[in-house]
């Protein structure tokens, strides 16, 4: 099976990070889904069945992982669904496992600031990300297409655009305009 899903929950576990023979960061994490419904006899909502995932990241998502994300937070996965199934003892087992694409906090439960990673070349990720269409244009989805590859209107990631958060609070400071 090899289907892209996007799942919302909860961080089960703490981070396991490690890195293949070959050399390729993982991380991996076990992640909750927690359906609710409204029970209208006892006028509340009420949790039904927690469906469990084991989210496996690569390479510069699973260093991102191990560095921003933590057991018990609310956060939204997208990657590929596996199911895999083995016998054992006469039993047949199952297990569900989501290869990350996208890792991130849900932000209908708090805030996160976004830091991103230093040396990380924007305009080959968001070719990665946003294949060229057959006639060499941007793709239909890339958010950025306008955008000159330095990440910005100028062309170039001036550390001056960025905004300013206020340290104790974490909400952005007011700027002049």
């Amino acid at each position: 099976m090899n289907d892209t899903i996007t799942v919302r929950g909860f961080v089960a576990t703490d981070i396991k990070s490690s890195t293949t023979p070959g050399g390729v960061a993982t991380a991996s994490f076990r992640m909750g889904s927690t359906g609710r419904r409204f029970d209208r006899t006892a006028n509340a909502w009420v949790d039904i069945n927690t469906n469990w995932f084991t989210v496996q990241g690569y390479r510069q998502l699973a260093g991102n992982m191990g560095c921003s994300i933590k057991k018990g937070q609310p956060v939204i996965v997208v990657g590929r669904l596996k199911i895999r199934s083995w016998e054992s003892d006469g039993r047949v087992h199952h297990a569900v496992d989501i290869d990350a694409e996208s890792v991130g906090h849900d932000l209908t439960w708090g805030s996160a600031n976004f830091t991103r990673n230093a040396g990380h070349n924007q305009a080959n990720s968001r070719e990665a990300a946003f294949p060229e269409r057959s006639d060499g244009g941007p793709g239909v989805d890339d958010p950025y297409r306008d955008l000159p590859a330095g990440g910005d209107e100028d062309g170039g990631d001036d550390p001056e655009d960025e905004p300013e958060f206020d340290e104790e609070t974490g909400e952005l400071k007011e700027t002049a305009a």
